[in-house]
């Protein structure tokens, strides 16, 4: 069993966090460093550490997951607008949490390359 995360924490009820969104599959809640006027993670409630893991994982949570995701985007009001979803992985990817999770980035004109 890997080690406990900080999601796994948030996940438990240890950590508060801004909530925006819950039900039995996933959990959303705004970013403590905001890198746009809209920063929710998205993770799972389901364990899976990294996205390149999720070909292992059972499709219906995968797709809960990104589900879940288009849903909240929907309620934060950035379906007309736009958004951008980021999944980070690995040390390159700049993943700092072994826990998968998405970004949804939103509030203005987001930049490309990202970096």
């Amino acid at each position: 069993m890997s080690e406990l995360t900080l999601f796994d924490r948030v996940i438990a009820g240890e950590i508060p966090v801004d909530k925006v969104y819950e039900d039995e599959h996933i959990l959303a809640f705004r970013d403590i460093n905001p890198q746009a006027p809209v920063h929710v993670l998205v993770i799972p409630k389901q364990k899976v550490r990294r996205f390149a893991e999720l070909s292992e994982q059972d499709p219906l949570m995968v797709g809960r997951l990104f589900q879940g995701a288009a849903h909240v985007a929907h309620e934060l009001g950035l379906t007309e607008s736009g958004y951008r979803i980021v999944v980070n992985n690995g040390e390159h990817g700049q993943q700092t949490v072994e826990y998968i999770h998405l970004h949804i980035l939103g509030g203005r004109q987001l930049n490309w390359p990202p970096g």
